[in-house]
């Protein structure tokens, strides 16, 4: 669509540089894609063509040969409509904030299983005031054992135990104030 418009003289459509950005910006987008798993790239909106090319960039070893194959790729990727590399683009974003999500959750029962072990009942009312649905005799077992494995140098497997308990409870779905983000 690049042409010169007939009054003023002045080129029409995207300029050079807009075009070397995008197209870098779709080879930054396949290189995501290349370093992807299998299971995660089935979980992404990618046209059936396009999965072929992207397997065999993963199974090229050779770097200037990954390197053609990764450019023929994006070359493909840029002959399909924008709205179809945005979905990609958008599918992979909800992905980084689920992990992003995980990796909370994660730290917030870190941070309860600590604060269990260092402050006892204590941390443990206000767990379960937060948490009405959770079990308070097995989080004070549990609690108890993993105080007692590290009496006894063994193995973590209470200390475990403790950290999945308070993960599931945290996943429940009840955030409350005493959640730490």
């Amino acid at each position: 669509m690049r042409g010169r418009d007939e009054d003023t003289g002045e080129f029409l459509g995207t300029s050079r540089s807009q075009q070397r950005r995008e197209a870098l910006d779709v080879l930054a987008l396949a290189q995501q894609l290349a370093a992807l798993s299998a299971t995660q790239l089935s979980k992404l909106p990618i046209p059936e063509a396009l999965h072929p090319h992207i397997v065999d960039v993963q199974r090229i070893g050779s770097h200037i040969a990954r390197k053609r194959q990764m450019a023929f790729l994006a070359k493909q990727m840029r002959r399909e409509d924008d709205e179809v590399l945005d979905a990609i683009r958008d599918a992979l974003d909800a992905g980084g904030e689920a992990a992003r999500q995980e990796t909370a959750l994660l730290h917030r029962a870190e941070h309860w299983r600590e604060r269990l072990l260092e402050e006892g009942d204590a941390a443990l009312a206000e767990l379960i005031e937060s948490h009405p649905s959770a079990d308070r005799q097995q989080l004070r077992q549990l609690v108890r054992n993993t105080l007692d494995e590290r009496k006894r140098n063994k193995p973590p497997h209470a200390f475990r135990e403790l950290f999945r308990a308070v993960k599931e409870l945290l996943a429940a779905g009840e955030t409350h104030p005493g959640d730490i983000a």
